[in-house]
């Protein structure tokens, strides 16, 4: 069976810009004052559910993307959920009841749903779907047939050529012609029956294999054709189509955003940023789309991933700072093998257990979703950087965010437009006092973000409990491959002093590695880090037990160095 291998599905889009459809121009950002949204892929839908009640509601988030519902071919790999059997809610992740569940408790929490859907082509091979259903390439009972798929029967091998590139075969995945009035309808139907089910809104997979013109009468023909609508059109310069071209519908991917910021925060200067957007050749901020990375990007490399550390970490901070697009937060799980599909199947027991990343739950990240919310509508005032990669601006009277992706201490007075205050940096959750002139002076250490908000003046109170209460273990220490660093101690969730038992820390800002562990009020414990290696060698770090008390309310954050 031939895959949606991630090479293929990502060698897309065009250079010159095509007119937009004659449809009246929308308002593709997301409606309201909430604009982030988690991406939680191939997570069940009951993991979801609780993660909208847990954290994304308390955080700000707007909307929750979940991965494709629909039945699909059998399979553990992650792009099974891109090869529909049938439009059935019947895949891995969850039945009917278990997505309609979800829905209910997203929104209870204050969340959106938007649904990652599959709509270009169908499933390679033959068998059965993950619902039962039997099928055949280009047979697909009671749904399509031969007749319903586009005439060519190769693989795409020319995006210079718009025919091949819109009739032709995804990765030899059988290409619905979209031009027809019953496939129209069919897709069409699909999507109504999950807007039916409560769904706010739809992430187009592949938009560019699909004419504007055809996925523009698709969205006429819903019961509420204003539903928030993504589109997936990657940029490929000199391509025979173009991302501009799907503006008239609703919201376009901007893929360039990515990998500019992967390049600048990699190779460049921070400072170059100070335009970044529409100036940079973007699509306008009002229609754009815009990710630090996605379930695509991470596996190619053409973008920063949680494999990036630090440079991924100020990436998503900028990006939620800086007033363009309307922005997707990528959460996935570890992996070596590209195609390896979702630990457990897309249970999430406890974030940063099983490869479970939780990038959206970094406090780092899910801190700035409020700054954010905060921030919306006011400009960009109070620019600074050194030239280099030291930067820091405000937005208007209500926020102001320094990152430093220097390699040492940063130490300055910064000048805001904030009222006079005491405020929380939501970075640290550290108190910043800022004078009646709009200014205060504060160290930044290498590689790391300070950001403050009108919103956020006490700290341990702005960010959702599960990231804000109990211990934050934060533990500088060097790595070679293969090696991670856990924490132990005498309390059940830290192992008892197992290290079999003892949870991971996060490498994403490394050399520190991070956890946040909800400990009860008051305890006392000990502890110690430890190094393991793949092949489960163990390596205690050298001195006496650590010790610690977790404080009555806020955050107890410890900054260690793993003693050699």
């Amino acid at each position: 069976m031939a895959r949606r291998t991630v090479a293929a599905a990502l060698a897309l889009v065009a250079g010159a810009a095509v007119a937009v459809t004659g449809n009246s121009p929308v308002q593709a950002a997301p409606p309201g004052e909430k604009d982030v949204t988690a991406v939680l892929f191939e997570w069940k839908f009951s993991s979801v559910a609780k993660e909208c009640t847990d954290r994304l509601g308390p955080a700000g988030y707007g909307y929750v993307q979940v991965s494709p519902p629909q039945e699909h071919v059998q399979g553990g790999q992650w792009w099974t959920s891109y090869q529909p059997v049938s439009y059935k809610i019947a895949g891995r992740l969850g039945d009917r009841a278990a997505f309609k569940s979800m829905i209910d408790t997203c929104h209870a929490a204050g969340v959106k749903v938007v649904v990652d859907s599959v709509v270009n082509h169908m499933a390679n091979g033959s068998g059965t779907g993950t619902g039962g259903t039997p099928f055949s390439k280009y047979d697909y009972p009671g749904l399509y047939s031969g007749a319903d798929m586009d005439d060519c029967r190769a693989e795409i091998t020319n995006y210079q050529d718009r025919g091949n590139v819109q009739n032709c075969e995804l990765v030899h995945l059988p290409d619905l012609d979209t031009g027809e009035d019953h496939v129209r309808g069919r897709i069409a139907g699909y999507l109504n029956d999950l807007l039916s089910l409560g769904v706010d809104g739809f992430r187009i997979d592949a938009a560019k294999h699909m004419p504007a013109a055809d996925l523009a009468n698709i969205k006429s023909r819903l019961t509420d054709p204003g539903a928030y609508w993504k589109q997936e059109a990657i940029h490929g310069a000199g391509e025979a189509v173009s991302p501009s071209e799907y503006l008239g519908s609703g919201d376009v991917q901007e893929f360039r955003y990515a990998r500019d910021l992967k390049r600048v925060l990699q190779n460049e200067k921070l400072a170059y940023l100070k335009n970044f957007g529409e100036a940079w050749g973007h699509m306008p901020s009002g229609r754009a789309g815009v990710f630090v990375d996605n379930h695509d990007t991470e596996r190619v490399g053409d973008t920063l991933s949680y494999k990036d550390g630090a440079n991924y970490t100020l990436a998503s901070v900028f990006m939620l700072a800086w007033p363009y697009g309307s922005p997707d937060v990528h959460s996935g799980y570890e992996w070596t093998d590209k195609d390896a599909g979702p630990p457990n199947g897309g249970q999430v027991n406890a974030c940063y257990s099983d490869g479970w990343k939780c990038q959206h739950a970094w406090r780092e990240i899910s801190s700035m979703v409020a700054f954010r919310n905060t921030a919306r509508g006011q400009a960009v005032t109070d620019w600074w950087d050194n030239g280099n990669n030291a930067i820091a601006f405000g937005r208007g009277s209500k926020a102001y965010v320094a990152i430093n992706h220097e390699s040492s201490a940063l130490t300055r007075t910064h000048q805001t437009s904030l009222p006079a205050g005491t405020y929380c940096d939501v970075q640290s959750n550290n108190p910043v006092t800022v004078d009646g002139s709009g200014r205060f002076t504060a160290t930044l250490g290498a590689n790391t973000a300070l950001a403050l908000h009108v919103n956020a003046k006490s700290c341990g109170t702005t960010t959702p409990p599960p990231a804000s209460t109990g211990t934050s273990f934060q533990a500088t220490a060097t790595t070679v491959v293969g090696q991670n660093i856990h924490v132990t101690g005498n309390l059940a969730a830290l192992g008892n002093w197992s290290p079999a038992s003892a949870p991971k820390l996060d490498p994403a800002a490394y050399p520190v590695w991070k956890l946040t562990l909800s400990l009860p009020a008051g305890t006392t414990f000990a502890y110690k880090y430890v190094r393991k290696d793949a092949a489960g060698n163990v390596t205690w770090e050298s001195g006496a037990n650590r010790t610690a008390t977790v404080p009555a309310s806020g955050q107890l954050v410890l900054n260690d160095t793993f003693r050699s």
